[in-house]
C-alpha cells in the first residue's frame, strides 16, 4: 500500500487491518501520540472543506506530526501542473493529502511523488469517508456480514466508495437512485465482482417501492461541488427520494447516516437528521480515527 487513491485499490486484508487500527487508535490514542513524530503532511485542497480539513489537521497533530494547508485551486492548473506540484511537495513532506475535483489530478500527483498520496475526495471516490462509515457501522453492529445498508440518492463519489468498501468487507448494500443518476457502471460491476469473494450483495435500483428492509439508510446531498446540473430538474427528480420518518419506518431502519454537509428539508428531514437514530456526528468523529489509521499504515517505516 503506497497510496490510497480509490477504495477499490485496497485488498480485503488491508481494509480489515486499517479498520482494526482505527478502533485501536480511537481506544488508545496515547499509544500513537508519536506515530508521526518528525513527519510533515501537505494538505492540498482544491475544494472547500470542514470535516476533511479539520479532521486531518487535528489527527496529524494528535499523532505527533505537522501539517500545512495549501490552496490547491490557486496552485495547480494554469499556474503549475499537478505533476510539478507533486514532485516538489515530495521534497519537503512525507505525504500528500489531496482534495481535488478530478481523479486524474490524484493520479498525476501520485505518479510524480515518491511519497504517499491520499485521496481526501475526488469526483470518483471518497475512500476516507467510506472507511469512517465502515468503522461507524462496526461500532454499531460488529460483524458487517450481517448488516444491510441502503443508500438513497445520487450515485456519486460517496456511494462509489461505499460500494467498494461493502464488497471488501461483506457488507450488503442496496443503492437506490433516480433513473439517470446511477453510480458509474464500471465501478458498480467491479464492486459486484469483488462482492462474490466476500459474500456481500450489492444491488442498484431506481424504484424506491422495490427496496428491501434495511438496518441503516444513508443519503447525501443532491448537489455535489463542481457538478453542472439543472437545479430545478434535480429537485424534481430527487424529491420522491427524500429520507423522512415514514421511509425509515417503512424500511425498518434502525439508524440514519449522512456524510455531511446536509440540507434539512431537502434530501433528509430535520427530525431524521437530528433525531436519536442519526449517526452523523459519530461518522464525522470517525473521520479522524480512520484517517489516522490510513496515515499510520502508509507511513509505517517511511
Amino acid at each position: 500500500m503506497q497510496d490510497l487513491l480509490k477504495m477499490a485499490d485496497l485488498s480485503a486484508t488491508e481494509t480489515a487491518q486499517i479498520l482494526q487500527l482505527s478502533h485501536t487508535i480511537k481506544q488508545r490514542p496515547s499509544a500513537y501520540a508519536t506515530a508521526l513524530q518528525g513527519k510533515s503532511i501537505a494538505l492540498l485542497f482544491e475544494k472547500p472543506s470542514l470535516r476533511t480539513r479539520a479532521s486531518f489537521a487535528a489527527g496529524i497533530n494528535r499523532l505527533g506530526g505537522h501539517s500545512i494547508y495549501l490552496d490547491g485551486a490557486n496552485i495547480m492548473g494554469s499556474r503549475e501542473p499537478a505533476s510539478d506540484v507533486g514532485a516538489n511537495l515530495a521534497l519537503w513532506h512525507d505525504a500528500i493529502v489531496a482534495r481535488v475535483y478530478h481523479q486524474a489530478t490524484l493520479t498525476e500527483l501520485a505518479e510524480a511523488s515518491p511519497k504517499p498520496v491520499v485521496n481526501a475526495l475526488s469526483d470518483v471516490c471518497h475512500p476516507c469517508q467510506a472507511m469512517a462509515d465502515l468503522l461507524t457501522l462496526q461500532e454499531q453492529f460488529g460483524d458487517l456480514n450481517s448488516v444491510q445498508l441502503t443508500y438513497i440518492g445520487d450515485g456519486n463519489n460517496v456511494v462509489q466508495a461505499l460500494m467498494a468498501g461493502a464488497a471488501l468487507t461483506g457488507l450488503n448494500l442496496q443503492v437506490i437512485t433516480p433513473s439517470g443518476y446511477a453510480p458509474d457502471p464500471a465501478i458498480t460491476a467491479a464492486a459486484q465482482a469483488q462482492a462474490q469473494q466476500s459474500g456481500a450483495e450489492i444491488t442498484v435500483l431506481h424504484d424506491l417501492s422495490a427496496a428491501s428492509k434495511t438496518d441503516v439508510i444513508y443519503t447525501d446531498t443532491w448537489f455535489s461541488m463542481g457538478q453542472e446540473r439543472d437545479s430545478n430538474q434535480v429537485m424534481t427528480d430527487f424529491a420522491p427520494y427524500q429520507v423522512n420518518s415514514q421511509l425509515m419506518k417503512q424500511l425498518g431502519a434502525q439508524y440514519f447516516m449522512h456524510c455531511l454537509p446536509a440540507y434539512r428539508g431537502r434530501e433528509v428531514t430535520p427530525e431524521v437528521l437530528d433525531g436519536p437514530q442519526s449517526l452523523v456526528l459519530q461518522q464525522a468523529e470517525n473521520r479522524l480515527h480512520a484517517q489516522n489509521a490510513i496515515l499510520v499504515t502508509l507511513l509505517a517505516g517511511v
